[in-house]
């Protein structure tokens, strides 16, 4: 008996849904590095770069909070981004220690790029005909909102 048949055998519709989501994200799990590498970055890199909203600097401390790592290892991530122009450290306003992460006109182009190629349907949800990923996204939608 596979895997597959064990859990479908000892599981409910919901627990099934699950591990096929599961499934799913775990066959695209060289997409994001693909990506990145597309834009000679690493996946953090992208990551990060994605993080970064235009128009709202980012205390380096919150995003080592929000990537849940120590701020020195931000450090590094940032220095490569830096180098390539992709962000700018600034002091902060109201305490000059605080440095303020900032992307880029050239840094806001990636991202764009990257969030817009990140973003499109991976070929296990391309091949779907319309009406399915229509239901698959409504479905989705209702699992996301909140107290259900």
């Amino acid at each position: 008996m596979s895997v597959c048949d064990y859990y479908r055998r000892m599981s409910n519709d919901a627990s099934e849904a699950w591990t096929l989501l599961f499934r799913l994200f775990v066959s695209q799990r060289g997409r994001v590095p693909q990506v990145a590498a597309e834009f000679d970055l690493s996946p953090m890199q992208a990551h990060v770069l994605r993080m970064l909203e235009p128009d709202q600097p980012l205390p380096m401390r919150t995003l080592a909070r929000k990537l849940c790592c120590d701020a020195s290892n931000v450090t590094g991530i940032v220095d490569r981004l830096e180098e390539r122009g992709l962000v700018r450290r600034d002091a902060a306003p109201g305490d000059r220690r605080v440095k303020m992460l900032v992307v880029t006109s050239n840094g806001l182009e990636v991202r764009r790029r990257i969030v817009r190629r990140l973003s499109e349907a991976p070929e296990p949800i391309a091949r779907l005909s319309a009406t399915d990923q229509r239901a698959l996204r409504e479905i989705l939608n209702r699992a996301l909102e909140p107290g259900l």
